[in-house]
């Protein structure tokens, strides 16, 4: 099933783009997958412009975040990190805030939408650990999680954060150096990604013999414009998905396939071959 997939990019330096379909596995639900039931993800005019939306993200954030920081790298990120070693893969490019491919071990991932792990002031723009605003958020919310759990069974969702009832009150926490208003380092939905996060992608294209995407639908411009400017540059693409997404019609190759599956018959079908050549 992969072999024209292994054909397409045996040879060559291949920079990767993923999306959540890769974490799926590694027990991360996604927005889009065929699979996933309908969401609405809070956006970024929401988060800032609405007290009540703010509250109820941050509630679910505090239990959900630590379900995506115990998660674990799949064969899927593991195969890439292989991939990278033996000399094909040259960069991950992941709209996924999972952290999953440097647990993998991969050395040069671009973090496109941030990741899970830290907090910024919108204001003075001071960083700080999850983990440190968990201990904070704790100390405000003494018993918050206990109650959540007698409430019923807790549904993890994509984002580092979970489903909460709105009857559980929750007292969110300001910045401890001005006062600001606190907010995850993740790029949210209506919110631009920085400018040298697209910048330093769109090296990774550029450097690259060939584009393989891996479990995105391409749905907004974040992941789509680099498949864009390698089909500009007339670079192979390949795209594996579960489902049909927005670049298709860009690609060279596209398999509706397990991500997992196809990586790691990537992995053992074309490692060594550029270090080889190269050396």
């Amino acid at each position: 099933m992969f072999d024209e997939l292994v054909r397409l990019l045996r040879g060559r330096r291949v920079c990767v783009l993923t999306g959540a379909g890769i974490s799926t596995a590694s027990g991360i639900p996604d927005y889009r997958g065929p699979d996933s039931p309908p969401r609405n993800p809070m956006t970024y005019q929401q988060f800032v412009g609405d007290p009540a939306f703010r509250r109820r993200y941050w509630a679910r954030n505090h239990l959900g975040w630590r379900h995506m920081d115990a998660a674990q790298p799949n064969d899927g990120h593991r195969a890439l990190a292989e991939l990278e070693s033996a000399g094909v893969v040259t960069a991950v490019v992941t709209q996924n805030v999972d952290l999953l491919h440097t647990k993998a071990r991969s050395r040069r991932v671009i973090d496109l939408h941030g990741t899970y792990a830290q907090v910024r002031c919108l204001e003075c723009d001071v960083r700080m650990s999850r983990l440190t605003l968990a201990d904070l958020l704790e100390d405000a919310n003494p018993g918050f999680a206990q109650e959540v759990r007698g409430e019923g069974a807790i549904e993890v969702a994509p984002d580092a954060d979970a489903v909460v009832p709105d009857s559980v009150p929750f007292r969110m926490i300001d910045c401890p150096a001005c006062g600001g208003m606190l907010k995850p380092d993740i790029v949210y939905f209506g919110e631009s990604v920085p400018k040298p996060r697209v910048e330093a992608a769109y090296a990774a294209v550029d450097d690259a013999d060939a584009l393989l995407v891996v479990g995105s639908s391409l749905t907004v411009m974040s992941g789509l414009r680099f498949v864009r400017r390698a089909h500009r540059d007339g670079k192979p693409i390949a795209i594996v998905n579960r489902g049909a997404t927005r670049g298709d019609a860009l690609a060279t190759l596209t398999l509706h396939a397990d991500c997992s599956d196809a990586l790691r018959a990537l992995a053992d079908g074309t490692s060594g071959v550029v270090a080889a050549g190269a050396a």
